[in-house]
């Protein structure tokens, strides 16, 4: 009996075995893949972790460069506007002259502009400098700016507290020469462009362009010569005789002014007043300029150091320029016309 069990159970016990030992193997495997599963799941987080956290601090690395960036920024931008606000201080030096820069077009709102000009001759009158230098490097301007900075030269001339000169740089020309001409004296270079007195408008006569283009212009007015400069309107002949009569009524005015400016120091040449440009040489002949010299020699001569001078010119604010500079390229880029306040007649070398 004991042997027929013997002979049953071993074949139930290796049949036991065959079936057990699959599913020993498979739960002794079985912990092992979730182990690894489980540590490769855990090796992926860490790796997204780490790759968060390093984009995180990327972010933060970026947010304080540019932090440090705009502090740097707003200190340049700090110190470079007291740098261009401080306009010298006379009493730190000792005899001096007193400089104020005239450069570039005459119009209210340009850096030559009539308030400008005339607040740095203001402050440079009030200071001890012994003279006063308008630098002049100008093609001219509009005749309102042009007048105000020369009543404003003959107002301080007849005061006669101290000499106020003119230096002519490369150009004094129109508006320009119009200011220089109530100084005492005028300096100039031989080379230099000094005169063109006259004035000037310009436009474009574009009526025939729209008929072309089949263009109908609408404008509409309350007086009949309200749009007499319009571009696409034509000019009626008693309109271009009275546009005559306001040039020639303001050409008057210049001349006048340049001649109570320099007396009988002008030539009596029918050609002076005619709009033409001479050569500092050429102008010194016709009694438009007293002397060839350069501003260097001018300061010399009155203190005898080139260097001995101090610039009263107001400087303008480096970020509102970068600002005005902005704006007209932006509105250029989108074909926008800014408003402005400028004169159509202008004082100034074409």
């Amino acid at each position: 009996m004991s042997d027929e069990r013997n002979e049953w159970d071993e074949p139930a016990s290796g049949e036991r075995m065959a079936k057990t030992t699959p599913a020993s193997e498979a739960s002794d495997a079985g912990p092992a893949a979730v182990s690894e599963a489980q540590a490769r799941a855990t090796l992926i987080r860490l790796a997204e972790e780490m790759l968060v956290e390093r984009r995180r601090s990327r972010r933060w690395r970026l947010f304080f460069r540019l932090v440090k960036l705009v502090i740097w920024l707003a200190i340049f931008a700090g110190i470079l506007w007291a740098v261009m606000r401080y306009d010298g201080d006379a009493g730190l030096v000792g005899p001096h002259v007193g400089v104020v820069e005239i450069d570039g077009v005459i119009s209210d709102d340009s850096e030559a502009s009539a308030e400008r000009i005339i607040e740095g001759l203001d402050a440079a009158w009030s200071s001890s400098a012994q003279a006063v230098v308008l630098h002049i490097n100008s093609p001219g301007g509009t005749p309102v700016q042009a007048q105000r900075i020369y009543a404003e030269v003959m107002r301080l001339r007849e005061a006669g507290d101290k000499p106020i000169y003119a230096v002519i740089e490369d150009l004094g020309a129109s508006g320009a020469y119009y200011v220089a001409s109530a100084a005492e004296r005028i300096y100039a270079s031989p080379s230099s462009l000094v005169g063109s007195i006259g004035v000037i408008h310009a436009g474009f006569g574009l009526e025939g362009a729209i008929d072309m283009l089949g263009i109908e212009r609408r404008v509409f007015t309350a007086g009949e010569n309200k749009d007499m400069l319009d571009p696409f309107r034509p000019v009626t002949p008693q309109q271009q005789e009275f546009w005559q009569q306001v040039l020639d009524t303001t050409h008057r005015q210049f001349v006048d002014a340049v001649k109570a400016g320099r007396g009988d120091r002008l030539a009596d040449d029918p050609e002076l007043f005619s709009g033409l440009v001479w050569s500092g040489e050429q102008a010194m002949s016709l009694g438009l300029v007293d002397e060839l010299e350069s501003f260097d020699q001018v300061i010399r001569a009155q203190v005898g150091d080139a260097t001995a001078y101090v610039d009263y010119t107001p400087k303008v604010d480096p970020l509102e320029r970068v600002a005005q500079r902005l704006g007209v390229m932006a509105a250029s880029f989108l074909g926008l016309e800014l408003e402005t306040s400028r004169s159509p007649l202008r004082y100034q070398l074409n």
